[in-house]
């Protein structure tokens, strides 16, 4: 079996950013491996260790600063990493076609995606990978069993939750819930030095370009009212109603 994680790196969570007529300025700030990639990760850790002799390639499409978060899934015990390296700022749709060739020359069983990348602020690129290879999806992941050549899992709904049956190959959005990763130890990160790490530009590949043109980013804020709304509860309960839907525009 073969396992495919597609892993990113962005911004730690604590990191202060700001944005600035040019985009957003990262100067100073410390990234780490994206958390809902993680998911991914550890879940195709515990496939191999539940019994399955599993090969675990970690895939990544980024600039060179990516190589940081390539080491930290190789550290978690990913046996080896691909890495399609570019500082062109590719959208998710655009990211899945060129992330799609390569896992077809993988030909892995199953392919993990964070749930919702953050670099984005996106669920796309899990279903668009699973589009451009025309393999069945499972978004929101939180349970998954293998069984022959086929998975069962839990994701979640607008309604609550579904129970799927796919057949592998298949691709698989993680999030939190699916379990619980773990910290690499310092043996293994002294190993993953030394585990092969493939550097492939987007010529290697074919090539690409984005489909999309980012015009202007900027982080919105909101001015606070400080008003205090006094009286006893059911009035203040009307005021406070009254405000959100007329000066607000919350509700």
């Amino acid at each position: 079996m073969k396992i495919i994680s597609v892993i990113k790196q962005v911004p730690d969570a604590e990191a202060r950013i700001r944005a600035t007529p040019d985009g957003i300025d990262l100067e100073g700030a410390t990234f780490v491996i994206d958390g809902m990639d993680e998911y991914g990760v550890e879940q195709a850790l515990r496939i191999r260790e539940s019994g399955e002799d599993a090969e675990i390639i970690a895939l990544a499409l980024g600039p060179k600063r990516f190589e940081e978060a390539i080491r930290t899934a190789l550290a978690m015990g990913a046996d080896r990493a691909i890495h399609l390296e570019t500082d062109e700022a590719l959208d998710p749709i655009s990211q899945a076609k060129v992330l799609a060739g390569i896992i077809k020359e993988e030909s892995p069983d199953l392919v993990f995606v964070g749930g919702k990348e953050a670099d984005w602020d996106s669920a796309a690129l899990g279903p668009a990978v699973a589009e451009a290879l025309g393999w069945p999806h499972s978004d929101w992941t939180t349970a998954l069993e293998l069984s022959g050549t086929e998975a069962k899992v839990t994701h979640d709904s607008d309604d609550g939750n579904e129970t799927l049956t796919l057949p592998l190959p298949a691709v698989f959005t993680t999030q939190q819930g699916l379990n619980e990763p773990r910290y690499p130890t310092l043996p293994n990160i002294m190993k993953a030095k030394r585990k092969e790490l493939k550097k492939l530009s987007l010529e290697d590949v074919g090539g690409a370009s984005a489909k999309t043109q980012v015009l202007k980013q900027e982080i919105q804020t909101k001015a606070r009212l400080n008003k205090v709304v006094e009286g006893d509860a059911a009035e203040a309960a009307k005021e406070l109603a009254r405000l959100l839907h007329e000066e607000a525009k919350a509700i």
